[in-house]
């Protein structure tokens, strides 16, 4: 599907570089987060989405992010149809723009054509779970096109 090099680089002008965060979504029950605080201390940081809240735990780079679920919202959807449990895998990316062009090149699946704003700053993208076999998956750069630490 989409082109590498021996040693599984690819033969692009833009790479994965490194995964940002898993994202867990949770409702009501508040079991989950209070288990992640637990093990990892307080979040890094903390952000109000459209429909739901971030909160951004470190563990030695990248992130877990707990997605709490307002009342509506794509989270809340997201719920409502499968249950709490993991919401999405974000990679870390060089060049979100090149990546989206290549990717959509090459027939994956998906949400976002362009990125869109995302948490602490950042730009991101979804590609589509058909994409991924029903995983969710973020493209995630920081303002700067720059690496993203964690």
């Amino acid at each position: 599907m989409l082109p590498r090099r021996r040693g599984g680089a690819r033969v692009s002008d833009w790479r994965v570089t490194g995964l940002h965060h898993v994202a867990v979504a949770s409702g009501e029950d508040r079991t989950g987060e209070a288990l992640f605080a637990a093990l990892l201390g307080s979040p890094v940081h903390t952000e109000e989405g459209d429909g739901f809240t971030e909160r951004m735990y470190e563990v030695g780079g990248p992130f877990v992010q707990t997605l709490e679920a307002g009342d509506e919202g794509v989270v809340r959807r997201f719920l409502d149809k499968r249950g709490p449990g993991l919401h999405h895998i974000a990679f870390v990316v060089d060049r979100l723009d090149d990546a989206l062009a290549d990717l959509d090149q090459h027939g994956v699946a998906l949400i976002d054509h362009t990125p869109r704003p995302g948490g602490m700053g950042t730009r991101v993208a979804f590609l589509h779970p058909s994409a991924a076999g029903g995983v969710l998956i973020e493209l995630v750069e920081d303002p700067e096109g720059d690496v993203v630490d964690g």
